[in-house]
């Protein structure tokens, strides 16, 4: 079996129209964790802003020339009594099917890591739909550890 080449890097504005499709990909795989979310057309993502803003990373994995997966990394305040002041908040990873289970997101969420720690940000965050038991365990192989659950109850 060979290993497959590719590269992460920062997105620019001539990933934006893959960067939205990869965001469909995200919502509709998210769809039947949440029956909250609308049925009609869904965004997610300022992806523009994404690109621009000093505190967020967008990265983005290359196989041969083509997008192949994306995640970022956006420095947050923490809550006051927490020891850390400020935490990188991780989302938007996505892996195209014919790329997953090679790596490719754990390479990202390493940069997007050492990206954090460059900002002086120690503490990394993300959240999971509780019932993705598949993303669950693909987190804590790479050493995240389950920490709260949010819990919902509609009111009607």
């Amino acid at each position: 079996m060979s290993s497959i080449k590719y590269t992460i890097r920062q997105a620019t504005p001539s990933d934006k129209p893959i960067l939205l499709q990869f965001e469909q990909g995200v919502i509709e795989a998210e769809r039947p964790y949440d029956p909250t979310l609308t049925r009609e057309n869904t965004i997610y993502y300022d992806i523009d802003e994404m690109i621009r803003a000093p505190h967020i990373e967008l990265l983005v994995a290359e196989v041969n020339g083509k997008l192949a997966g994306c995640g970022y990394a956006r420095i947050e305040s923490s809550k006051q009594y927490l020891q850390h002041r400020q935490h990188a908040y991780l989302g938007f990873m996505y892996v195209t099917p014919e790329h997953r289970g090679k790596g490719i997101n754990q390479k990202i969420i390493e940069a997007l890591k050492d990206w954090a720690v460059g900002q002086g940000v120690h503490e990394l965050r993300l959240e999971v739909y509780v019932q993705n038991e598949s993303a669950i365990k693909a987190y804590e192989k790479i050493g995240f550890v389950r920490h709260m659950y949010e819990m919902r109850k509609s009111a009607l």
